[in-house]
């Protein structure tokens, strides 16, 4: 599985939202599974990746909070409940899901 953690520069939610995917990893039992950090530097870059905001979680290489309306840019990201942080329940269930398919 492949598990990256994609943000733009100086990004204030970069720790919490590393901290929150190691814990969904390690709670459905991907203790072993590492993930990287990616800075994302430009818009070629950003819509390469279909990055649609900092931080962006990719699992093998998909977005499992994608919206169909945004676009991809260097930009802030607010997840459900307006946070800079993926929620934690639909990230595990998500990371389950890969694994399962993987």
């Amino acid at each position: 599985m492949d598990v990256q953690l994609l943000v733009v520069k100086d990004c204030p939610h970069e720790g919490p939202a590393a901290a929150i995917l190691r814990q969904a990893l390690d709670d459905v039992g991907l203790t072993d599974v590492p993930f990287t950090t990616r800075v994302v530097v430009d818009q070629t870059q950003a819509e390469a990746l279909a990055f649609l905001g900092s931080p962006t979680i990719l699992i093998d290489g998909r977005d499992p909070f994608a919206e169909p309306t945004q676009a991809p840019g260097l930009a802030c990201r607010l997840y459900p409940g307006l946070s800079g942080v993926p929620p934690l329940t639909p990230l595990r269930q998500a990371l389950r899901q890969a694994a399962d398919h993987g």
